[in-house]
C-alpha cells in the first residue's frame, strides 16, 4: 500500500498528465480494488470484469479528488469504485442507450469515417464535439454509449489513429456528472438530524474513531456505535 504522502504526490502528478503516476496509483491500490471486488462476486460477473470496472472507478476518483476535501484518498475513492461496479450490475451488465443516443452515435461514427477518409487520420473527440455542437465530455459519452470497452487501455476503432485509449480519454470535467450516488449520499446526509449528521461526518469524512467522536459529541463510544449502525443501515436502505 502507498503511504498517504506518496499517494498525494502521485495524485498531483497524475492530474498534471503523468500517465506513469496513474499506473503507480493503480498498482498501489490493487489490494483495495480486490477487497471491493470480492463484495460483488457471485452476481454473474467474472472477477476480471469486476476488477476492470473497479479500475475505472479508481481512475475517476483520481481525476475528481481534491486535497481540499480534507479526507484520505481511499475514503473518497471507495464509494466511487463501488459505485462503478453497482451501476454496471444495476444495468444488467449493459449500457441502456436511448434511440436518440444511438442515432447521435451513428452520425458521429459516419462523420469520423468520412473525416478519416479525407484527412488520413481520425478526428479527435474535440473536433467531433465541435462538429456536433456539444461539450467534449458529452461527445465522449455518446461515442462510448454504443459499446462497452474491452479494456481501459483499448484504442479507438480506427487502428491507425494516434489518439490514446479510454484511460486517457476519460474527461475530468465529466466526473461530477457521473457521481450520482455521491450526490444522493450528500442529500441523505443533509437530511439527518444535526447530531447524527455530525457523527457521520466525523466518522467517514474526517476519519475519526468512534472513541474520538464520542469525546467530541459528549456521549459514550457504545452510543456512537449504536447511532452509527442505525444511521448507516437507514441510509443503505434509502439509497438501495
Amino acid at each position: 500500500m502507498l503511504s498517504d504522502e506518496e499517494t498525494r504526490r502521485l495524485l498531483r502528478a497524475a492530474k498534471a498528465g503523468d500517465a506513469g503516476a496513474k499506473e503507480a496509483l493503480l498498482a498501489g491500490n490493487v489490494s483495495l480494488l480486490k477487497s471491493i471486488v470480492r463484495r460483488y462476486l457471485g452476481k454473474g460477473v467474472e472477477f476480471d470484469d469486476l476488477f476492470q470496472l473497479a479500475g475505472m472507478g479508481l481512475l475517476k476518483a483520481i481525476a475528481g479528488f481534491d486535497e481540499g476535501y480534507g479526507v484520505r484518498f481511499s475514503t473518497y475513492a471507495v464509494p466511487m469504485i463501488a459505485g462503478e461496479i453497482k451501476r454496471f450490475l444495476r444495468d444488467d451488465g449493459s449500457v441502456k442507450v436511448s434511440r436518440a443516443l444511438k442515432a447521435a452515435a451513428k452520425s458521429m461514427a459516419r462523420y469520423a469515417e468520412e473525416y478519416a477518409a479525407e484527412h488520413g487520420s481520425a478526428p479527435t473527440v474535440g473536433q467531433i464535439a465541435e462538429k456536433f455542437g456539444m461539450e467534449e465530455s458529452e461527445a465522449a459519452f455518446v461515442l462510448g454509449s454504443s459499446r462497452m470497452p474491452v479494456s481501459i487501455y483499448e484504442q479507438a476503432d480506427y487502428k491507425d489513429e494516434k489518439t490514446p485509449g479510454l484511460l486517457e480519454r476519460l474527461p475530468a470535467a465529466d466526473d461530477q456528472d457521473e457521481m450520482i450516488e455521491r450526490l444522493q449520499l450528500r442529500d441523505a446526509i443533509e437530511a439527518l438530524p444535526e447530531r447524527e449528521k455530525k457523527i457521520i461526518m466525523l466518522r467517514y469524512f474526517r476519519d475519526m474513531t468512534q472513541s474520538e467522536v464520542a469525546k467530541v459529541v459528549g456521549v459514550s463510544q457504545v452510543q456512537i456505535s449504536r447511532i452509527e449502525s442505525r444511521v448507516v443501515s437507514e441510509m443503505k436502505r434509502k439509497l438501495g
